[in-house]
């Protein structure tokens, strides 16, 4: 079954050549099922580019997704149309009293911020209380995962000496975990990010499980499971060349940055980068999906009672 989003989406048409299923709304309301409900808190500056990411990995599950846009009530992005966002979007303070199979909160390029310092973050914060009586399942991405494992745990940030930057092999931690079904021993995923959680201070919170992680660059994959959570630090949602644009970017800026390590062929940026990330990211996205639908009440209503 396919991913339900509008048919104006830039998305639709993405992922419609990518040969992803996607139905529009008049469609799926022709198909006596229910969907699942799933909604994507979009943090980051380049929204269509964020929009795609988590669309293609969500659709590619043989389930109807419904999937919906949220943003932060009273945030203004500085990257995005007005046009799109009053569009696509509903605010976080519009969409309080509903509810949702899954969450996905997105990362966000404020990680030289303490968390206190983000103009949203007391409304952040309704939001992780929020998705432990309205969401079932709830996934926190890079700086959304660090802000949700912070909010409910306590462990700290850390900033690094310098950007860790590739794409790093992790090793497989839990082989049973349902969230890991048909992964291999060792998986690579790209990580882009100037801070850390540490795996001693995960170790130190309880009810805490590390799923993936890396000798180079800590842990990955944690789950949370008395708050029905996910947390990853790293992103198996980028698309082949996130990277080198991330790369590219900073080097016409005169920014420091080293070349991405483990991305490039021979480490050379001239060359195309290599995608050996696909298929786990897939798998993560699909078993999440699936793990919802094993364990979602029928009737949306009774989330969170």
């Amino acid at each position: 079954m396919p991913i339900k989003i509008p048919a104006n989406l830039p998305a639709y048409d993405v992922l419609t050549r990518e040969g992803i299923m996607v139905m529009s709304e008049d469609d799926a309301a022709r198909q006596d099922i229910r969907p699942l409900h799933i909604g994507l808190l979009n943090l980051m500056p380049k929204k269509i580019q964020t929009e795609n990411q988590f669309a293609r990995l969500i659709g590619a599950t043989p389930l109807q997704i419904d999937l919906t846009l949220i943003r932060m009530s009273d945030h203004e992005p500085k990257n995005a149309s007005q046009d799109h966002m009053e569009s696509f979007y509903q605010s976080f303070r519009d969409l309080r009293d509903h509810r949702f199979d899954g969450v996905i909160i997105t990362g966000a390029p404020i990680e030289h911020l303490a968390f206190d310092q983000v103009t949203y973050w007391d409304e952040l914060r309704e939001v992780f209380e929020w998705t432990q009586t309205n969401v079932h399942s709830t996934f926190g991405v890079c700086w959304g995962g660090m802000a949700m494992i912070n909010h409910f745990h306590g462990v700290e940030k850390h900033m690094l000496e310098r950007k860790a930057f590739g794409c790093f092999p992790h090793r497989n931690l839990s082989p049973a975990s349902p969230y890991l079904r048909g992964f291999s021993d060792i998986c690579v995923v790209p990580v882009s990010r100037w801070t850390e959680v540490r795996q001693d201070e995960i170790d130190a919170a309880p009810g805490l499980t590390t799923l993936l992680g890396s000798d180079e660059v800590g842990p990955c994959l944690v789950e949370d499971e008395a708050h029905r959570a996910l947390y990853i630090f790293n992103h198996f949602e980028y698309d082949s060349d996130t990277l080198k644009q991330e790369y590219d970017r900073d080097v016409a800026a005169n920014t420091p940055i080293n070349i991405p390590i483990n991305y490039y062929p021979n480490d050379d940026p001239t060359q195309k980068p290599l995608n050996r990330w696909r298929s786990h990211a897939h798998l993560l996205y699909g078993n999440w999906i699936n793990q919802i639908y094993q364990t979602t009440p029928f009737d949306i209503n009774q989330i969170g009672r």
